[in-house]
């Protein structure tokens, strides 16, 4: 249930339901099984997976979803070859080349046959709701994926007013201070190793794991215009994480003793009790660490033409 990844979204005029009459909607938009000639689908599943059929979690004004996405893999290589095999019998036995739009004729035809027959790609991603704070985070690597998620809610609920979750101070710019001026880092705020520093010619992007990020090598390059576009960090005893300068934050580890916290929390061997106690504990911790890391950006950019300062 532990998120590894974050994108944050602001709600706007979010609507308000009830747990009872989300879940109704969540079921008009239920997942299901591919058809044969489907090449993807998403709908919303249960986040407690076999073991439990609700398509909502809600505690203390937390919200948790989870989206199954399904799609068929087939390798354009595959498509290619057979394309390619058709092509040439074809030209063999009339003794002709054949035009553009006969051979993307013939490829529409190779996909929809073996489309049915491709394998099948399953991924599950949650979705947690923080209607006290008006606030959504998504647990993907992609922001695309993320993206889909929101337009899966959007037409769950009809619509659905979002922006990405954005702060006065540019994350880079933040992120460089940091990196640069140790006296800069809120008190709590411990840098990590690792980071990935942006050049703004044509020097490309300098990646670098497992390093002391206080070094003089890592100075030097700052000084030479660098900027740190990701950045290791962690809040002491809370999490650590990669923030990105989109304001993603990934990599998304917690802090031994939240985890034991949960761990001795007595579930029955309940795996839905398990599953409500871990994400209850989790969304506090996030809740009130995304606030911080907000407030050390210069707070929240806001909505009435506010941007963020460069």
């Amino acid at each position: 249930m532990w998120f590894k990844h974050l994108h944050l979204y602001r709600l706007h005029d979010a609507p308000e339901l009830d747990a009872a009459s989300l879940e109704t909607a969540l079921d008009e938009q239920a997942f299901r099984p591919l058809g044969g000639s489907e090449a993807r689908r998403l709908g919303w599943c249960a986040p407690a997976g076999r073991t439990g059929t609700q398509l909502l979690h809600e505690l203390q004004g937390q919200r948790l979803l989870t989206a199954l996405r399904q799609e068929r893999i087939l390798p354009a290589s595959v498509v290619r070859e057979e394309v390619e095999e058709r092509s040439e019998a074809i030209e063999a036995s009339e003794g002709r080349k054949l035009r553009r739009q006969e051979k993307l004729t013939i490829k529409e035809q190779v996909y929809e046959e073996l489309l049915p027959r491709a394998f099948v790609r399953s991924q599950k991603v949650d979705l947690w709701w923080d209607s006290r704070r008006q606030l959504i985070a998504i647990n993907s690597s992609s922001r695309t994926r993320a993206e889909e998620l929101l337009d899966l809610l959007r037409e769950t609920l009809g619509s659905l007013k979002v922006t990405p979750l954005a702060s006065q101070t540019l994350p880079m710019r933040a992120m460089t201070t940091w990196l640069g001026d140790p006296g800069s880092r809120p008190a709590d705020l411990v840098l990590g190793d690792q980071v990935e520093l942006k050049a703004k010619g044509d020097d490309g992007v300098l990646r670098a794991r497992q390093v002391d990020l206080d070094s003089d090598e890592i100075q030097q390059l700052l000084e030479s215009g660098r900027q740190a576009s990701k950045l290791a960090l962690s809040i002491e005893g809370r999490l650590s994480f990669v923030l990105h300068d989109d304001l993603a934050i990934k990599s998304l580890r917690f802090d031994d003793a939240l985890i034991d916290e949960a761990s001795q929390t007595d579930d029955g061997d309940d795996a839905l009790v398990r599953l409500e106690t871990d994400f209850i504990l989790m969304t506090q911790a996030l809740a009130e660490n995304i606030e911080r890391l907000i407030e050390w950006l210069g707070g929240e950019a806001g909505s009435a033409g506010d941007a963020p300062s460069a």
